[in-house]
């Protein structure tokens, strides 16, 4: 990879080490069978998680989004969310962040926002976009608190189109979000990233799993 993947596949590396991403064989809630499996609550200490705000700073650096704050929808978004912004705070960028309650709250404070008022430009932060729901709810929330959401920020975009094993959509959920609500998803690395890092490892048995890579991609992938 060039370097101006290196975010890419120092985050794609970082997930293997992490058990965050396997190989192998896996059913979707979809039902499909996939070669691979990406699970972003493996970041779970506090090593992990901060450098994973690193990749996710740099990734909306690279991406030269013009953004006033951060949002992350409950539950994952909100530790994304926060230590993205404090990666960010470390680069130099100290920006406000607010996330949701699942319940509104109708005591002290009320509502279901928290933390920095919502205004301004806002980014999107989550792990992965499947349905499409959590950016949906998302979007709603900043919009009735007189914001501007203006790009998703995710981890990894599987490019895989919508549906089951059997009906397969004509587009991903990515792709389908981006028509929806005219904004970018913006993810740290992708399938094709993934393609590119498997084609470039001097690790056989990463390699090994290279042809069944391409043959979900071709059958689902976008």
């Amino acid at each position: 990879m060039s370097s101006k993947n290196s975010n890419q596949e120092n985050f794609i590396h970082f997930a293997l080490e992490a058990n965050v991403l396997s190989f192998g064989e896996f059913k979707t809630k979809a039902g499909r069978l996939s070669p691979y499996f990406f699970n972003a609550g493996g970041f779970n200490d506090g090593a992990r998680l901060s450098a994973l705000g690193g990749y996710y700073a740099r990734a909306l650096q690279e991406s030269n989004i013009e953004y006033d704050m951060l949002y992350g929808p409950a539950y994952k978004g909100i530790t994304l969310a926060a230590t993205t912004a404090i990666a960010l705070a470390n680069a130099g960028r100290n920006v406000p962040y607010a996330y949701n309650r699942k319940e509104a709250k109708d005591h002290g404070e009320g509502g279901s926002l928290v933390g920095a008022p919502v205004r301004g430009k806002v980014v999107i932060i989550d792990d992965v976009i499947s349905a499409g729901t959590s950016v949906r709810e998302s979007v709603a929330l900043i919009q009735a608190a007189g914001a501007e959401p203006v790009a998703v920020l995710i981890a990894l975009d599987r490019m895989e189109k919508s549906g089951t094993a059997i009906e397969v959509g004509e587009k991903s959920a990515v792709q389908a979000v981006q028509e929806e609500f005219g904004i970018p998803v913006i993810a740290i690395a992708n399938l094709t990233d993934l393609m590119s890092f498997l084609t470039a490892s001097s690790d056989a048995a990463l390699t090994d799993y290279l042809p069944a890579v391409k043959t979900y991609r071709e059958q689902y992938g976008i």
